[in-house]
């Protein structure tokens, strides 16, 4: 059984169909990217694997759980965080405060022992900050972990970003074009993290990007989607050199 199942997946919105009858599946350990034209449906996969949208028909599961199931706040506790195109931060709150926040699903306190601090209040702060630690150690994220979000770099925030999804302990990971406005260096260190994260970590990855150098870096299979539906599927190389392919990225001449 592999650990994300699509099956026969469509969603409509109004008369425009933005994914079409899509199945794929991805396995544990693997990180699998699903990449074509702007407008293709990449993010709207993802929105539906998060609940955000209610697909029109299909199946979802998640190591073996109906994902339709589960309401939208209820995504994160199965074991699944995603990051976003638009950066989604606080920006008057500190890198180490939005990387707390990633740990919310682990709370085990009530709101009683919260308003008294009590012992396991402290324990559980103690528990969650160590995790965290661990998270902008890997990160390389120390000269910023006291320093507001507002005042940061786009290619910091980008990171901090991917750490509070790290903080949260999932089992997959959802990027969503985590190299989209980077630096050539810092679309390497991405390419880096994304492959640690998979080796170190044993997170399971599911990436849309545009970026074909990370996707063929990084990507154990790949996905093609155009207008909703399956294009291709493959190894990077396979997928790359599909006429199908070339023809939805560059147009009918491009063979």
């Amino acid at each position: 059984m592999s650990l994300l199942e699509i099956n026969n997946a469509t969603l409509k919105f109004g008369g425009v169909v933005a994914v079409n009858d899509l199945s794929f599946s991805v396995e544990e350990g693997e990180v699998y990217a699903i990449v074509g034209p702007n407008g293709a449906g990449k993010s709207t996969v993802f929105n539906l694997i998060s609940r955000f949208y209610e697909p029109f028909a299909g199946k979802f599961t998640f190591d073996g759980q109906n994902l339709l199931d589960r309401e939208p706040d209820e995504v994160a506790d199965l074991g699944i965080a995603r990051t976003f195109q638009n950066i989604e931060l606080f920006d008057h709150a500190t890198v180490l405060q939005n990387l707390l926040v990633g740990r919310h699903r682990h709370r085990k306190t009530t709101l009683l022992e919260e308003m008294f601090f009590a012992p396991r209040v402290r324990r559980e702060e103690h528990r969650h900050r160590e995790a965290v630690e661990e998270v902008i150690d890997f990160l390389d994220l120390q000269p910023y972990r006291n320093k507001m979000i507002a005042g940061l770099p786009y290619g910091v925030r980008k990171v901090v970003e991917l750490g509070r999804a790290l903080a949260s302990g999932p089992r997959l990971l959802l990027l969503d074009e985590p190299a989209s406005g980077l630096s050539v260096e810092e679309t390497q260190d991405m390419r880096w993290w994304i492959d640690d994260i998979r080796k170190q970590m044993g997170i399971t990855v599911l990436m849309v990007e545009h970026d074909m150098g990370l996707v063929s870096g990084v990507s154990d299979r790949v996905l093609a989607l155009a207008d909703g539906a399956k294009l291709a599927e493959g190894t990077p190389a396979e997928v790359q050199s599909n006429p199908a392919v070339i023809e939805a990225y560059l147009g009918a001449g491009a063979a």
